[in-house]
């Protein structure tokens, strides 16, 4: 994430290795995606999805966080940092969850897979519109999260519940994930590589703007390459922390552990930066020249750690938390139930 914001990338060639951080462009965001659906999973029941009223109460609870992330997005965007805040969408995607909490794996799998392929090829027809480039369309693409288009992106979701009602714990799980993941994106990639699809036949027809893997582009290409490369990282993290390498990777797991702290306080940090030593948060390369990478990925990492040994839950998820379990609260027992009498 943070490389994707500050780093200047070359596009990605096999043969250089300094470009290889291009695999930050996109990916990131999409794994973020993907992972917000096993957490949705998670909190629904795991491999035991929620039935009547836990469910119902789960389904409120999820729809206040999408709130809450949806107001901190626009927040966010009202900063002036020059990125494209996914909070937004990422709320959205919270609410499109909601009537799928119910289904299990397979179903999940098939929904996100349709998905995928289907939306793509109407998502093309909707960014031809002259409307995204009026200044209504702007202000509602900034709304809404349009850079990451919620029709296309709930495939993301809909694939990490599926793997969020799986049995996560299971090393035949973990492995099948980066099999499964590896596959498909070698097929998104390679079918991208084998067309030889590029910049100038997207912009040529809507079939050009759909058969692409480029970053950003929601083209179905870039679906079922980076969503395969989402569920293999998920599948190989789930294998490396099953050894005793989990303990050598606790900076990053303790930054995993707290993705929405994280991502709100790397974009806070360099408006206020930015903001003191540009005079404006908004000039992009110029921020990029002060070369803030290391010394904002290296404080975010030790931050995060030290909150996590220390502290436990990441302060903006334990309030969310702790605000949406009080807003929507479990039903009074009746006098007696749960207590020994005498």
């Amino acid at each position: 994430m943070i490389a994707a914001h500050l780093l200047v990338i070359d596009a990605f060639d096999p043969g250089d290795p300094a470009t290889w951080i291009d695999i930050a462009n996109g990916r990131s965001s999409i794994l973020f995606a993907t992972l917000a659906g096993v957490s949705i999973a998670l909190v629904t029941g795991g491999q035991h999805p929620l039935r009547g009223p836990r469910r119902a109460r789960a389904s409120a609870r999820i729809a206040l966080r999408a709130l809450l992330l949806w107001a901190l997005g626009l927040m966010l965007v009202a900063t002036g940092v020059p990125v494209y805040v996914i909070l937004p969408a990422y709320a959205i995607l919270f609410l499109l969850s909601l009537p799928f909490l119910g289904l299990p794996p397979r179903a999940l799998f098939l929904l996100a897979a349709v998905v995928g392929v289907v939306m793509p090829f109407l998502q093309a027809l909707w960014d031809a519109s002259p409307f995204w480039s009026t200044p209504d369309g702007l202000t509602v693409a900034a709304l809404v999260g349009w850079h990451y288009p919620f029709p296309v992106w709930i495939a993301f979701l809909l694939a990490g519940m599926g793997i969020g009602r799986t049995d996560l714990r299971s090393p035949r799980t973990a492995a099948l994930l980066l099999a499964a993941g590896s596959a498909v994106a070698a097929v998104g990639y390679g079918l991208d590589a084998a067309s030889g699809s590029g910049v100038v036949a997207e912009g040529s027809s809507i079939l050009g703007a759909v058969w692409t893997a480029r970053a950003h582009s929601s083209g179905v290409l870039e679906v079922v390459g980076s969503g395969g490369f989402a569920i293999a990282v998920i599948g190989l993290c789930l294998l490396v922390c099953a050894t005793p390498v989990r303990w050598v990777v606790v900076p990053l797991r303790a930054v995993g552990s707290m993705p929405l702290t994280a991502y709100v306080a790397q974009l806070a940090a360099w408006a206020v930066v930015a903001a003191s030593v540009l005079g404006t948060p908004s000039d992009l390369s110029g921020f990029r020249a002060l070369q803030p990478f290391w010394p904002l990925t290296l404080a975010l990492v030790v931050a995060c750690t030290a909150w996590a040994l220390l502290i436990g839950r990441g302060p903006l998820e334990a309030g969310i938390a702790r605000l949406s379990t009080w807003a929507v609260r479990e039903p009074a027992r009746p006098a007696g139930v749960g207590r020994l009498e005498g």
